[in-house]
Order: structure tokens, then sequence, then C-alpha cells
């Protein structure tokens, strides 16, 4: 057996996705955990060619893994330090990381100053908190544990964590939906609009964590998306907008460590949501943005009372921070749009911008409803004539010309493809749609493939109110393969009747 008593190991390749976690595999008996009496779920420090990055230690006992001298790294891990198979890492220990006492005090109802808040999100950005710190950080954040002054610095903390971005005009608009129906894809319609009207609106998007689409790879169908800040600037500077994915240029870095876990813990804390939401619009350089909460049963916010609590949160936050802000109810019972899943989605705006006849009503009037907003805010629009101004513009092809000439400026313009295969789900007695499960239905629509097979989703054929017969297409399943349309009529087997309420 060879020993090596140095804190040195060599690189194993083992293919494991362990998403944003960094993860380093270990021997029980390997010289460095026996050395520095690392045992499992040790935070460590992975060293390379100057780089450095915090790891969780996974301990192996099958010999056959791993040999001495070996260690192996998740692919989010090789990915950051840049390490291919037989590359010499370093294993050193983490020093204490002294922001815990802060997430501890705040466990126990204690108020933070704001320089705890910057101290706790510099080590979450720097990957100092495992996946059970952050889950005890978010905890303490849940309800109504965070006064006002403590969302403020929580935000203003986040800003000041990653990248912010200015431009030239002095005023920036942006637009934001807080989420939980499927479709509702406005965004790449309002940016349309917004820059054809002479506006500048850099739109940084995300990508799905939970949903069947986020706005980026629902872009990404028909444009790219991946632009570094020079590729964005240029486009902004040459057409007022963009629509691209954000993750490329780490807008408040945090958030996305946050939204990561917080999901797995299906908590939706307010403090936090507006901390996120106000947090990347700040660091996009946005002056004035328009926040779009819909309201229903299966939506993210559920009542009334819950939508004016966070409009009331939000409005004093952004005061803070220097941003105009307006915030816009919409409804949340059903679906926006027919398409659900990035190809599908894609569609309907696309659709909506042509000014085709049977495109969806309720995504063009939502989407002109936000870009009026925007252009009234900003004092494009004098007087309450937004929404007007918008509809001409949609309805004259001027919104349709600048979103041809964002997707070219971005490097190109292509239809979007739906999936190759599809199954029709029918109605099995007569009545009218009386309720819609939206997250029942948005999670049918994962099953089916989506987002990870772009073309993969659901055209949702059943609004409410709507009266139906036996054999009436309710909606159609779109899927890339057997696998997958297999999942979704399993799921659909025993969910059909909740999916859809019909009496």
């Amino acid at each position: 057996m060879e020993h090596n008593h140095s804190n040195h190991l060599k690189v194993k390749p083992i293919g494991i996705d362990t998403y944003r976690e960094n993860i380093i595999y270990m021997r029980h008996d390997c010289q460095v955990c026996m050395a520095e009496g690392f045992t499992a779920l040790t935070r460590v420090i992975v060293k390379y060619d100057g780089r450095d990055i915090i790891a969780t230690l996974n301990v192996i006992h099958n010999s056959e893994l791993l040999r001495h001298g070996e260690a192996a790294l998740s692919m989010e891990a090789m990915a950051r330090l840049n390490v291919r198979e037989d590359d010499l890492i370093e294993v050193t220990h983490l020093p204490p990381v002294d922001s815990l006492a802060s997430v501890r005090a705040k466990l126990y109802g204690k108020t933070l100053p704001p320089n705890a808040y910057q101290e706790i999100i510099n080590d979450i950005t720097q990957g100092r908190y495992s996946n059970i710190e952050l889950a005890s950080f978010i905890a303490s954040c849940t309800g109504d544990r965070l006064l006002v002054e403590e969302v403020v610095s929580l935000t203003q903390a986040m800003i000041r964590a990653g990248h912010n971005l200015t431009w030239p005009p002095d005023i920036v608009v942006d637009k934001h939906c807080i989420g939980g129906l499927p479709g509702n894809r406005t965004t790449p319609i309002v940016v349309s609009i917004i820059a054809a009207a002479g506006l500048t609106i850099p739109k940084t998007s995300s990508r799905a964590i939970t949903s069947p689409a986020g706005t980026a790879d629902t872009v990404e169908t028909f444009t790219n998306v991946n632009l570094d800040l020079t590729a964005i600037r240029k486009v902004v500077e040459q057409e007022g907008g963009c629509m691209v994915w954000g993750g490329a240029v780490k807008l408040s870095p945090a958030d996305d460590i946050l939204i990561s876990v917080e999901r797995s813990l299906d908590l939706d804390s307010p403090a936090q949501l507006v901390a996120s939401v106000l947090s990347k619009k700040a660091a996009a350089g946005s002056s004035h943005v328009v926040i779009d909460i819909p309201i229903g049963e299966s939506a993210k916010v559920r009542t009334m009372q819950e939508a004016l609590h966070l409009k009331d949160l939000m409005l004093l936050v952004a005061q803070s921070i220097n941003l105009t802000l307006d915030v816009v109810f919409t409804d949340g019972q059903q679906p926006v749009g027919r398409g659900i899943g990035p190809a599908l989605e894609a569609k309907d705006l696309i659709s909506v911008l042509k000014g085709e006849r049977d495109a969806p009503i309720d995504l063009r009037d939502r989407s002109l409803k936000l870009a009026g907003r925007l252009l009234e805010i900003t004092g494009k629009a004098k007087g309450a004539v937004g929404y007007q101004m918008a509809f001409n513009m949609l309805e004259k092809g001027e919104a349709w010309k600048k979103f041809q000439a964002i997707c070219q400026a971005q490097g190109r313009f292509t239809e979007p493809v739906i999936g190759e295969y599809k199954y029709d789900v029918r109605c099995d007695h007569s009545g009218v749609v009386a309720r819609i499960d939206n997250r029942r239905l948005a999670r049918l629509a994962k099953l089916c493939g989506a987002p990870q097979s772009p073309g993969a989703g659901i055209l949702f054929l059943s609004p409410l109110y709507k009266k139906v017969n036996p054999g009436d297409i309710l909606y159609t399943l779109y899927y890339q393969s057997r696998g997958e349309l297999d999942y979704a009529r399993e799921y659909l087997n025993a969910n059909k009747n909740t999916i859809l309420e019909i009496v």
C-alpha cells in the first residue's frame, strides 16, 4: 500500500451531478482524512493552480471506487476548479465561518444589524455555507421574522455581493412576475414593446428550477441567451433591449444559491422573495420596475391579503434602494396562454407579436397591461394611456419588428420546434371547467420532459368556465420519447380529475 502524508490527491472523475453543491469524495482510510481528522460532511478547502473552492466531504468505504492517493470531485466542483483527471489537488481545513453565529442568533429571534447580513451573504456567495447551513439561514428568515429594516439590509447585501451594471440612460426599466402560473411568458412581448418605444430594457431572466420553463429556457428556443456582459451591452446599445440568461453576468449571485435550497424546502418567505427580486433589479441597473403578482389558489401568492402585504413590503424596500416601483395584481387562477413548456410558450408569444388572429388573448392583454404601466411610470405615456400606447405599437407591427431585431442582434432568430410526438387528453363527461390546479398541471408538463426537452410540454385548451363535452380535447401532451409519455400518463391517471375539475 502506497502512503502519501501530504495533503495532495489525484483527481478521479466519476461523473456525479450535484447541481450547485461542491462535493469531494475520499476513502475512509485516505491519508488526508486520517491525518486531518476529516469525517463525512466536513467542509474543506480544495485548491488547484491558484484557485480554490469550498466542498463538502463524502466518505467512501468501497475500496474499488477510489485508490489510495485519489479523490473524486462532483461535476460542479470539477468545473469550478477547472481540473481534469490526474490533476493534483490540495485539501485543507476550512477555518470557522464566523457569520454562522449571526444565523444562530436569527434563529433565536434576534434582530441583526446590516453588517451581519453583509457577512452572511458574502460567505454564501463564496461557497462557505453547506446546504444544511443555507437551509438554516432560509428558515431563520421565514414568516415575519425579519423587520422591514432587516429586509432592506438583506437586499443591499445581496446587491453588493455581485456585479452591478450601469447604463447611459437615466431611465432603465424592467418587469418581473412573482410566478406560480404555467405559461405567462409576457417578458419577450414587454421587452419588444418597451424597446420599440425608445426606452432601455436590458432584461436578464432565469432558467427553470421547479417549473416547466423559465423565461431564458423559452427565449433560447428562438435566439441565443448565453451572452457575456460585453455582448449584452452591444445588443442593448444597438436595440435598446435584450432577452438573456442572467446567470452569465452574476447579478446578485447569492440569490441563485438561496433559491436552489429554498425550492427544495418549499418555503416562500416574503422577506427573501422581496430581497431576491429587488436585489437583481437594482444590480441590473434598473431605475423603474413593474412587478406582476398573480393571485390564485394554486399560484405562488394565494390570497389578496398576502398580495397586499407583499406589495407594501416591496414598495418600502424599493424606496430604500432608490427604485421606482409599481405593483400590478393579475389573475392567477389558470395558465396564461396555451403553451406550457419552452417551445410551446415561445409559439404563443410569437403569435401575439405577429398579431395572428388565433393568438392567446389573455397573454396579449396581460403583456399590454404590464408594458402600459412601464410606459406610464417612466413618463413615456402621459396619463393613463399606457395600455393604448402599447396596443398601438403591437397593432402596427413595431413590437414584432423590434423583437426580430433584438433576436438577430443576439445571434439568430429561428422558429421554435415543438415535440415530435403528442397525446391528447380528452374529456369523459359534459360540464364546465370549474377549477384548474396550476401546480399539478406544471408538474405534468415537467413529466413530459420540459424544460430539458425544449419541445416538450402541454398545449392547454380548457380555460375556466369553458363548456366541454365527451371526447373534447382538454389538453395535448407533447414529448420526445416514449419513456416521458409513460411517466406523464402514470401521473395523469392518478391526478386527471384534480388537474382539471369539471362540474
